[in-house]
């Protein structure tokens, strides 16, 4: 792929990425977020999160199915940046404007809300892969290390998908899109790890 279209790409994933962003704080500006703007900052942010680790999880089974595929690796690191950044802000707006602040208040809910607990555990697990996210992380680490490290994104997500289920009402199958997508992609892994093998297996004589 030649740099000038890569640079193109890359600047197109990052307006894409920044686009729920910036539409909220424009509507926090203009003062347009909804009769609930707490639950719609929320909302937006907690999806976005799911949707990019999804979208950044997807990359390497597409690469493995289809090689000119190949320079997507290229985004992972970055969608999956900016899925810790969403995750990151939903957290935030649960500390500020739900909690308060308030320690006893967030202890008591994280004993207390499961959807919560979980939710707190997914971010708690994305926060070692940001901070791991650069070439000096990688070198220091070492490969293999770095990857078995970086293997925590699946936990991640499946939290992050069993805490958007507890959230919603009985009933409410807004999560249901999401988990099928994660479902296919974490039974894809030993499909493709157990086809490599076979493909590399050196032919009988």
């Amino acid at each position: 792929m030649k740099k000038s279209t890569l640079i193109l790409l890359k600047t197109l994933t990052w307006l894409a990425c920044l686009g729920p962003a910036l539409l909220l704080t424009y509507q926090a500006v203009t003062n347009t977020l909804g009769p609930d703007p707490t639950a719609n900052i929320e909302l937006t942010t907690g999806y976005n999160t799911l949707l990019l680790l999804i979208i950044s999880l997807a990359i390497s089974p597409v690469r493995k199915l289809i090689p000119r595929l190949s320079w997507l690796i290229k985004f992972r690191r970055l969608l999956g940046l900016f899925a810790f950044f969403y995750g990151t802000i939903h957290m935030l707006t649960y500390v500020a404007l739900y909690a308060g602040f308030d320690v006893k208040t967030m202890l008591d809910d994280i004993g207390k809300r499961k959807f919560i607990t979980v939710g707190v555990a997914a971010w708690l697990l994305l926060l070692p892969l940001a901070a791991t996210s650069t070439n000096w992380a990688i070198r220091k680490l070492g490969g293999k290390n770095w990857n078995r490290l970086h293997t925590l994104v699946y936990a991640a997500a499946v939290c992050g998908v069993v805490h958007y289920w507890w959230q919603v009402k009985p009933g409410v199958l807004s999560p249901l899109r999401l988990t099928l997508v994660l479902a296919v992609l974490l039974a894809a892994r030993p499909v493709l790890a157990w086809w490599t093998r076979r493909r590399m297996r050196p032919a009988s004589a």
